[in-house]
């Protein structure tokens, strides 16, 4: 009796994995690092993001944090430019607000509220097909004020508070590409 039931567990324990194992190249893939895009684009232009508000230089910051971004999902070659590419990313900043969100017992804003909208275009430049856009891609994100300085203005706020517009860049970044690589 125990011989029987010892062959029957060795049989299944070499034939389960060769029954499962044409299944393990299903497909499936971690979310964020799939990829929605044509096998023709190898390279990627980023140029400078347009910038229609009064934050000074923070099209600087989420350009280049949009060009990390593909090149940590390392599959595409990523460049500042938008000749001699395969697809090309463009941006313009539309608009960028702040508002507080809580206050401390001194009824000063201890946290605040930034909306960032951005018009993105992912353009593959080869068969001049539009792969991915959104006319006001929204991006909210509430950041604690580090030191005791009360700003009431995104200008105000971002120049103070660099770690705040880093921040947000990164994750704007992250938000973005992954809107072009997994085609949402």
């Amino acid at each position: 009796m125990i011989d029987v039931m010892m062959r029957r567990r060795l049989l299944a324990f070499v034939l389960v994995p060769l029954v499962l194992a044409p299944l393990a190249g299903c497909g499936y893939s971690l979310a964020g690092r799939g990829s929605a895009l044509p096998a023709n684009i190898k390279t990627i232009g980023i140029p400078l993001f347009t910038n229609a508000t009064t934050v000074f230089d923070v099209e600087q910051t989420l350009s280049q944090r949009v060009r990390l971004e593909f090149i940590g999902r390392g599959r595409y070659k990523v460049v500042p430019d938008e000749t001699g590419v395969d697809a090309v990313l463009k941006g313009d900043i539309t608009g960028i607000s702040i508002r507080p969100t809580a206050f401390d017992s001194n009824q000063q804003a201890s946290r605040y509220e930034i909306t960032v909208v951005v018009k993105v275009e992912f353009r593959d430049l080869t068969t001049d097909k539009v792969l991915y856009e959104n006319p006001a891609q929204t991006f909210k994100e509430e950041y604690e004020v580090t030191t005791a300085q009360s700003a009431t203005d995104a200008q105000a706020f971002l120049g103070q508070n660099s770690n705040a517009l880093e921040r947000l860049a990164t994750d704007f970044a992250k938000t973005v590409v992954t809107a072009v690589l997994e085609a949402f």
